[in-house]
């Protein structure tokens, strides 16, 4: 196809020349197919630009006649020759002669699609170029300070921004296909274990409360210090990691059936702390007493064994203090292109720093910039984001202590922005630091309230955007900072004598 205005024909020479990803011709082919019959716009592909077009005025021209078409006005030559008149490049092409060429010449407008995709292709071509190009630019900046794994992290983003340009714009689906969808996830429900349709976290009466963590959520867990936050999520982490099995795709792609990677962002202990938690837990040895050395040959044993089952399982650490919201994206990023990823947690939330630059006494706005930034990233990776959160003081200053969406620190928009908030609170630990004087009738009393709690957490969901609010009790091991069912001893009991529950 070859259109005869000169100035089209010399620009599309000099693309070639030049070696930049562009196809004039293409363009042409799709303003005229649009402009012949304005119909063919509506089966245009989902997320097509004016920018994507090489031509600056070719943009000024799609612009347009994507206004007027959607204001269901008609974009033909005469009317959009009468928009251009004051524009000189229009001029230089030749005016409504150009425009009457491109309609004389245009392709039949079934295949406005396929030029459009081209021009599509073609643009994410020239991004990928600028991209490279301003890469190295900056890399043999002298006055360009960053490192080397920045600049990488850097140009990763870029790419992988790039990549997704345009999936989410999906357009309407019929019910048809919702319905097919929402029947897929409920046989995968209905094949896992507990029947729960997200990741099971490995605590049969949570797991019965939440349904497990979905892709795209972010679930925020948060409690004052000593309560357990760290070490429920390593308990999730270690369980979703050592449980995981997938079926290969026909792409190559793993699909997780059970379990899933984990990518842990521990912002406030380093790995080998961490190491040393799931050590504890999974041997059942307290961490103290493996750190102190005070453990007996059987006892080292068990230590060996779990080291090698969470050697073998895939759960990945990373231990950058005050990470910031971009470099975190970035790397969860090349964690889901290089390993696959299933659950990100964050260790945690006001431990980060913002990508923006925020004055003094404007910490909430970062906050909430964090959380929407982990929102953001847990619906583009569809993964559950798991973001631990401090409570603030005003918790201890109550007589009833269990944790409410108020008491979030720094809150700003973490209760908006999050999916579902989980608190925990452990009456023994507030309990204990009121003991009286022993063999006093206070002490007797005392212990009795202790020995009802001993060993007992209270995870309290106090919001949740897909499912009832409520409280989920669970057995706590302080020794190996470690989260369990609860036994159930009285279960039996309670049934009625016809077999009712």
């Amino acid at each position: 196809m070859s259109f005869t205005p000169a100035l089209g024909l010399r620009k599309a020479e000099e693309a070639k020349v030049d070696h930049v990803p562009a196809n004039l011709e293409a363009e042409q082919a799709l303003l005229g197919a649009l402009l012949y019959d304005n119909a063919a716009y509506e089966r245009l592909p989902d997320g097509l630009r004016a920018e994507q077009f090489y031509e600056p005025l070719h943009q000024r021209m799609f612009a347009e006649m994507s206004l007027q078409i959607g204001k269901g006005h008609l974009a033909d030559p005469i009317l959009l020759a009468d928009r251009f008149v004051k524009d000189e490049a229009f001029a230089e092409f030749g005016g409504v002669a150009y425009l009457a060429d491109l309609v004389d010449r245009a392709p039949p407008s079934v295949n406005a699609p396929d030029y459009a995709r081209q021009v599509m292709d073609l643009a994410m071509r020239r991004a990928v170029l600028s991209i490279t190009q301003e890469a190295a630019a900056a890399v043999v900046d002298p006055e360009d300070q960053r490192s080397a794994r920045e600049h990488v992290e850097s140009i990763e983003g870029a790419l992988y921004s790039l990549a997704e340009t345009g999936k989410t714009a999906t357009g309407f689906v019929d019910f048809a296909t919702a319905l097919s969808g929402a029947l897929a996830q409920a046989a995968e429900a209905f094949q896992r274990e507990g029947g729960i349709a997200g990741i099971s976290t490995g605590l049969i009466d949570l797991d019965q409360k939440i349904g497990g963590l979905h892709g795209s959520d972010l679930v925020i867990l948060a409690a004052r210090p000593s309560m357990g936050k760290t070490s429920l999520a390593c308990n999730i982490a270690f369980d979703v990691a050592r449980k995981y099995a997938y079926e290969a795709l026909p792409d190559g792609a793993r699909k997780a059936t059970a379990g899933g990677v984990v990518a842990f962002f521990s912002l406030e202990m380093s790995a080998e702390q961490l190491a040393l938690r799931l050590v504890a837990e999974a041997s059942g040895v307290p961490g103290d007493k493996i750190r102190k050395g005070e453990i007996t040959a059987v006892e080292f044993g068990r230590v060996r064994d779990a080291a090698m089952e969470i050697e073998r399982a895939p759960l990945f650490i990373d231990a950058t203090g005050g990470i910031s919201l971009g470099k975190l994206c970035a790397r969860a990023r090349r964690m889901k292109r290089l390993h696959g990823l299933n659950l990100i947690v964050v260790d945690y939330l006001q431990l980060m720093t913002g990508d923006k630059r925020y004055g003094g006494g404007q910490r909430v706005q970062e906050v909430s910039e964090i959380t929407v930034g982990l929102k953001a990233l847990a619906k583009e990776l569809n993964v559950p984001v798991l973001a631990l959160s401090q409570l603030s003081r005003q918790v201890e200053q109550r007589d009833d202590k269990r944790p409410q969406l108020s008491d979030l620190r720094e809150s700003g928009s973490i209760e908006q922005d999050a999916d579902m908030v989980m608190f925990i609170y452990r009456e023994e630990y507030y309990l204990s630091r009121k003991e009286p004087e022993p063999g006093t009738p206070e002490h007797l009393e005392w212990r009795q309230q202790m020995d009802a709690v001993d060993g007992v957490a209270e995870v309290i969901i106090g919001k949740q955007r897909h499912g009832p609010i409520g409280t989920v009790r669970l057995a706590f091991d302080g020794a190996l900072t470690k989260f369990n069912n609860l036994a159930r001893e009285l279960f039996h009991s309670a049934r009625s004598p016809h077999g009712d529950d």
